[in-house]
C-alpha cells in the first residue's frame, strides 16, 4: 500500500503522527472507450466552448456560476488561506458509542500507520479506544474538503472512516410513509418467524460478486474466440398475491438453505426482547 496522507491524530494534548493508507478497493471489471470499427482508443479532451479550442491543463481553472449565469474564476491561490485547521491534522473531537453512529453518514475507510517513533502513544489510543467500547469523532480535511469521521479499532489498527455531513443526508420524504397499509397480527408474525429463520452469523466470505465473475467469463469467451451465449436477465418478480403463503414458503425454504454446523455462518437466535445494535 502507498500512503496518500501525512498528518497527526490530535488527541487532547496528544499528538500522534500517522500515516494514511486506503483501507479498502473495488475490484471492478474497467473498460476503455474505443472506436467499434477498429478498438482504436477513444480520448475525451479538454475543450473550451468559448474559444473552440482544446486547452491544456495548465490553463485550466475552477469556475463558480453565479445564478445569472455568470462566471466567478477562482485559481490555487484563492483557496491556500481558507480556513482548514485540519488539513494535516485528525483532530479527535470527542468520543461516542458506535450504535449512535447511523451507517447513513459513513464513507470510505482508511488505516493509520503510526509514524517512526510515535508507535508508543498509538498503542495507547487503541487501547483505550478499544477498551471503551467507544468510537472517536473527528474532522479531516482530504482533497481540500472537510469532514466529520469516525476513529475506531480493526484488527490492531486505527481506522479513520469519513462521514457526510448531516446536511448532506436526504430526508425520506416518500408518499406511502402518509398512508401506510394496516398490517396483520398473523402476517407480522410469520415475517419475524422468516428473520428469525434466515438469522445466522455474517461471514462476507461466503459472499460473492456473481456478476464480475460471470463478466470475466464472457471476456475470457471472446478473447478465446467461443460463441457467448447470453441467458438474459431473469424475469422481473411482481407483486405477491397470496402475502401468508409466500412467508411460509419463504420459511421453509431460509430452513433449507441453513449452513450446517461448522460450515460457517452459524445460527445465532435472538432472545425474545432482545435489543440489537449496530456498530460502525
Amino acid at each position: 500500500m502507498r500512503s496518500i496522507w501525512n498528518g497527526a491524530v490530535s488527541f487532547g494534548l496528544v499528538t500522534i503522527p500517522v500515516r494514511m493508507y486506503a483501507a479498502t478497493e473495488q475490484r471492478n471489471v474497467t473498460f476503455n472507450l474505443v472506436h467499434r470499427e477498429d478498438a482504436g482508443r477513444i480520448r475525451l479532451r479538454r475543450f473550451c466552448e468559448a474559444c473552440e479550442q482544446e486547452v491544456p491543463y495548465a490553463e485550466v481553472a475552477k469556475g463558480y456560476e453565479l445564478p445569472t449565469g455568470e462566471v466567478v474564476v477562482l485559481e490555487g491561490e484563492d483557496f491556500e488561506d481558507l480556513p482548514l485547521s485540519t488539513a494535516h491534522r485528525i483532530e479527535v473531537l470527542q468520543f461516542a458509542p458506535a450504535e449512535q453512529i447511523d451507517p447513513v453518514l459513513l464513507g470510505r475507510s482508511y488505516y493509520l500507520e503510526p509514524d517512526e517513533g510515535a508507535a508508543g502513544p498509538y498503542v495507547l489510543l487503541r487501547e483505550a479506544l478499544g477498551r471503551s467500547g467507544r468510537v472517536g469523532i473527528a474532522k479531516v480535511a482530504l482533497r481540500q474538503r472537510e469532514s466529520l469521521a469516525t476513529l475506531r479499532v480493526r484488527e490492531g489498527v486505527l481506522v479513520l472512516e469519513t462521514m457526510l455531513w448531516p446536511d448532506e443526508v436526504r430526508p425520506a420524504d416518500f408518499a406511502f410513509l402518509e398512508e401506510e397499509p394496516e398490517v396483520r397480527p398473523q402476517e407480522l408474525r410469520m415475517a419475524e418467524s422468516l428473520v428469525e429463520s434466515m438469522t445466522a452469523d455474517f461471514d462476507p466470505s461466503r459472499h460473492h460478486d456473481a456478476y464480475r465473475r460471470a463478466l470475466q467469463e464472457v471476456i475470457e469467451a471472446k478473447v478465446a474466440g467461443r460463441e457467448v451465449v447470453s441467458v438474459g436477465p431473469p424475469p422481473e418478480p411482481g407483486p405477491t398475491a397470496d402475502l401468508m403463503a409466500a412467508l411460509r414458503a419463504s420459511v421453509e425454504a431460509a430452513k433449507r438453505r441453513r449452513p450446517a454446523p461448522g460450515e460457517g455462518g452459524r445460527r445465532r437466535p435472538a432472545a425474545s426482547g432482545e435489543e440489537t445494535r449496530g456498530t460502525a
